[in-house]
């Protein structure tokens, strides 16, 4: 039986690609290039709004503590994103992470982790990792893998068919979530190379010197060889370097000098100043990452005393004192946790885990009204299977069992 209807199907389903084909090209405001697209810019920018708060709370949420970081940030990506031939409402945020990563969604809305900042020497390098990622926003890229995703998956066809001509659009806007997988996503060859190549020129004509895309990318190729895991894990997962990467970017340097773009800014100067406090508190962080790490061993002495550590060194992080209330929410000292889950949500009252350890924390102590409202904040920035759990399960303790399994089943999806 489905043998006889699969003709008719990949009949319809080429004759639909022929006319997205026809009705779908579209101008590539980077390369100039007509492309085949079915997903417009203003989709492109709806699914960069929808998903650019819950990527940032994935990734560790908002670096608050130097805010005039995220404020010079910005300044650097704006200057090299005018240049990027397609006003985006372009966003740039610095991640409280210490993996060296930087991302970019559709529509403009851009990342970049404290980790790779400490990493960086210059002003240069750092708009070199900006535009590389203005132009995987600009050129399309991660629409691109969109719309593969859903041509492989049918969805064009099952949209096409069932709406009588409305297309995609819907699809596209109602399965934004796609796009939160584009934070760890890699990219082909071609998008990196063309991310490059035009990430350069941007750096060019921002003022930079575009020797620094060259230095950048011999200083990836350098860390990629010694296998370090934060890079592997972060940087080196989405965008890999390769010799032939430092390669095209020296020969495209010669070209632009040849073109008139000699010399050029490194602003070096004032990054050490923008970066000084980041660079101040490295040590904390990195006796942050161990007493999590001394955590999960199971190792709750030396947990307390590497964060401790690191609160004396800057008491101002959130983080430090949400990973204290971890370790003392692991020897069910549910006070303590509180105070300092308290704590963490007096520096940042923005970030979702703060909020899911102060309610499980309450929950433990049969404090349902209280835990009730943490859960609830914790869900509004980013909802988790088990914050719908914890909710479920006091729902169900207060009677109400058509809200718990309302709650059970957000758990399940």
């Amino acid at each position: 039986m489905s043998q006889l209807r699969m003709p008719g199907y990949s009949h319809n389903l080429l004759f639909l690609l022929s006319i997205l084909w026809i009705s779908g090209c579209v101008t590539n405001p980077v390369t100039g290039e007509s492309e085949f697209g079915f997903v417009s810019t203003a989709q492109e920018i709806a699914i960069g709004e929808q998903q650019y708060g819950p990527s940032q709370q994935t990734q560790g949420g908002e670096y608050i503590v130097d805010p005039e970081l995220s404020d010079y940030v910005t300044q650097i990506g704006n200057n090299v994103a005018k240049f990027s031939n397609i006003a985006l409402p372009y966003e740039f945020v610095v991640l409280n992470n210490s993996v060296p990563n930087a991302w970019a969604l559709p529509g403009g809305k851009l990342a970049i982790n404290r980790g790779l900042l400490v990493e960086l020497r210059n002003e240069a390098e750092l708009a070199a990792v900006l535009g590389h990622e203005v132009v995987h926003a600009a050129a399309r890229h991660g629409a691109k893998q969109m719309e593969r995703s859903l041509l492989m998956q049918g969805a064009v066809a099952a949209t096409a068919i069932g709406t009588q001509g409305t297309m995609v659009g819907d699809t596209v806007v109602q399965g934004a979530s796609i796009a939160a997988n584009l934070v760890n996503q890699k990219y082909g060859r071609d998008a990196e190379r063309e991310s490059d190549y035009y990430g350069t020129r941007m750096l060019a004509q921002a003022g930079y010197d575009p020797y620094a895309a060259v230095t950048l990318q011999e200083t990836f190729l350098k860390l990629s060889q010694g296998a370090e895991s934060s890079w592997v894990e972060g940087l080196f997962a989405s965008h890999p370097p390769s010799a032939e990467r430092v390669s095209n970017n020296r020969g495209l340097v010669e070209t632009l000098r040849s073109e008139g773009y000699t010399g050029g800014d490194y602003g070096s100067e004032r990054f050490q100043a923008a970066t000084r406090q980041l660079r101040t508190d490295a040590q904390a962080y990195k006796d942050h990452d161990a007493a999590r790490q001394a955590m999960l061993d199971g190792d709750d002495d030396r947990a307390l005393s590497l964060i401790q550590s690191a609160l004396s060194r800057q008491s101002a992080e959130p983080s430090f004192h949400a990973l204290r209330g971890d370790i003392r929410f692991r020897q069910k000292r549910f006070d303590d946790a509180i105070i300092n889950y308290n704590r963490a949500i007096d520096r940042n009252d923005k970030y979702y885990a703060y909020y899911l350890g102060r309610g499980l924390a309450l929950t433990e102590q049969g404090q349902r009204a209280r835990a009730k409202v943490d859960l609830n904040a914790s869900v509004e920035l980013l909802p988790t299977t088990v914050a719908y759990l914890e909710l479920g399960k006091i729902a169900e303790a207060e009677g109400n069992t058509d809200l718990a399994a309302r709650y059970y089943q957000a758990a399940g999806q």
